[in-house]
């Protein structure tokens, strides 16, 4: 590939006993490409993900994420990259301000410049009459935009997003996308599950897994050609459809 790469994995297992979870998967990710991993309950797709983002140790196989080798190298990967997981990963009892600061810290920012983003991001959002309002009084849509938000304060270069859309409103989720798009632009490399076959379509490139493994990878449009359906929602169907294994 003649483009620099974020994500790169090479033959990546996870087993737990006799069970494989993810089943020796290799694909390349660009930086700044918007990368869909999708899969039906089961599939194995956040196994992935916990493991790319070094919380969770690989079986066998190999991976280099945002320049860092996976084996050696995972506190280095999880300094350089924002992780969003599906459940909302904000502390609720703690006001907006309060969030930003604490996550801010975390990441090793100064306090003039925790300062200085949580202006910046206050304003992008239209939260800034809301910094000493309590998190669990947002709305789930405000929360989970804010979420996105705190977990790219410290400008990584990847980011998981693990179904960050989830039980949000279509319009919503719309915007929820601008801020990805966005980040997309300034070069940050987007890692995202999904359940709604019409943001699949909204990626760059899209992965299916079924049952541990990558049954297709490919942009939306070639995908739709390739399995000659209408639409992202009928590729996965077919695909899916293949499994043998759930939740």
């Amino acid at each position: 590939m003649n483009f620099p790469l974020s994500i790169e994995s090479i033959n990546l297992t996870k087993r737990f006993g006799d069970f494989t979870a993810v089943d020796s998967i290799s694909f390349q990710v660009k930086k700044g490409e918007i990368f869909g991993f999708l899969g039906a309950n089961g599939a194995g797709k956040t196994t992935a993900m916990r493991m790319l983002s070094g919380l969770s140790k690989p079986t066998s196989g190999s991976a280099v994420v945002a320049g860092y080798n996976l084996e050696f190298q995972s506190e280095k990967i999880k300094q350089n990259i924002g992780y969003m997981s599906q459940k909302f990963s904000l502390y609720e009892d703690l006001k907006v301000k309060e969030n930003i600061r604490f996550y801010g810290g975390i990441y090793g920012l100064t306090d003039q410049q925790i300062k200085e983003k949580s202006e910046f991001m206050l304003h992008q959002l239209n939260l800034g009459g809301s910094a000493n309002t309590m998190v669990r009084s947002l709305p789930l849509g405000w929360r989970q935009k804010l979420a996105f938000s705190v977990a790219m304060l410290h400008d990584p270069s990847v980011i998981f997003l693990d179904e960050p859309t989830g039980g949000v409103d279509p319009v919503t989720r719309r915007e929820f996308w601008q801020l990805i798009y966005s980040a997309a632009d300034r070069g940050t490399t987007v890692f995202v599950t999904t359940h709604y076959m019409d943001e699949a379509e909204y990626c760059d490139r899209v992965s299916i897994m079924v049952d541990g493994r990558i049954e297709a990878l490919d942009t939306p449009v070639n995908l739709v050609n390739t399995y000659k359906v209408k639409t992202m929602a009928d590729v996965f169907v077919k695909l899916a459809r293949k499994a043998t294994r759930g939740e």
